[in-house]
């Protein structure tokens, strides 16, 4: 790391709290520490790996849910599939107007490799683990929602009650910013899918390494033009799109 790029000394102390709270206990029999470890227990998280998606719009159906109701069931979410229900992933259906073209979008957390969250968080609370996964650290989020309003794709929401029923492998809490993980807890168990990507009946979903040019996902970019949504803003997401 550069010295530019260096955090400040404040929050360098932050980050430091944070670490020291990594064996905390924040669900029965869940801890921060089991969820950061790597697909094979005791292995560090590492760069060489970047998960990411690509939705492949022409294969997705109007009016299909599938991926935002796996979702919901993986990670214990209490809403449906309305707009106003707490979703992770959210269905936003487009019409090409010269054409009149409809197609369906899932649109989840981006997992930027440069993420606007993690810029803006006061404590530290958002961050980007090295294999291109963007989390919340539910122990030191103070429920500012700064991230919520730097976020380009609006995909965080906010726990304003309490929680029942909770799932313990996905920890919540009342006052903390959620999005999508992308299944952080399979990966880390040695899973090489999620559960939106498993439950598309089109496999329009590809959930892979970026890094990896022989994954299934490497391979597919390379095969169709793909695009990321808002790429003028360079954040370099790993979710990308085809057919838009």
């Amino acid at each position: 790391m550069s010295a530019q790029n260096e955090p400040a000394p404040a929050r360098r102390k932050l980050l430091a709290a944070a670490a020291a709270l990594a064996g905390a206990t924040i669900a029965p029999g869940v801890t921060l520490v089991e969820i950061a470890r790597a697909a094979k227990p005791g292995e560090p998280v590492t760069s060489k790996v970047r998960w990411g998606m690509l939705i492949d719009a022409n294969l997705c159906r109007e009016g299909c849910q599938e991926c935002v109701l796996a979702c919901n069931r993986e990670n214990g979410l209490e809403g449906g599939t309305r707009p106003v229900d707490v979703q992770w992933i959210r269905k936003v259906e487009l019409k090409e107007r010269a054409s009149g073209r409809k197609l369906g979008l899932p649109v989840m957390c981006q997992h930027c490799a440069e993420p606007p969250c993690v810029d803006v968080c006061p404590t530290g609370a958002s961050f980007k683990r090295a294999d291109g996964i963007v989390l919340v650290d539910r122990h030191i989020c103070i429920g500012c929602r700064y991230c919520m309003m730097a976020c380009p794709y609006k995909a965080r929401s906010f726990v304003h009650e309490p929680l029942t029923q909770q799932k313990p492998q996905v920890p919540r809490g009342k006052g903390c910013v959620e999005s999508c993980t992308l299944c952080v807890h399979r990966i880390d168990r040695g899973g090489r899918s999620t559960a939106c990507a498993e439950a598309c009946p089109t496999q329009a979903i590809v959930f892979g390494d970026l890094n990896d040019p022989n994954s299934g996902i490497s391979r597919r970019l390379a095969e169709i033009r793909s695009t990321q949504l808002r790429a003028d803003l360079r954040l370099n997401t790993g979710v990308r799109y085809a057919g838009v």
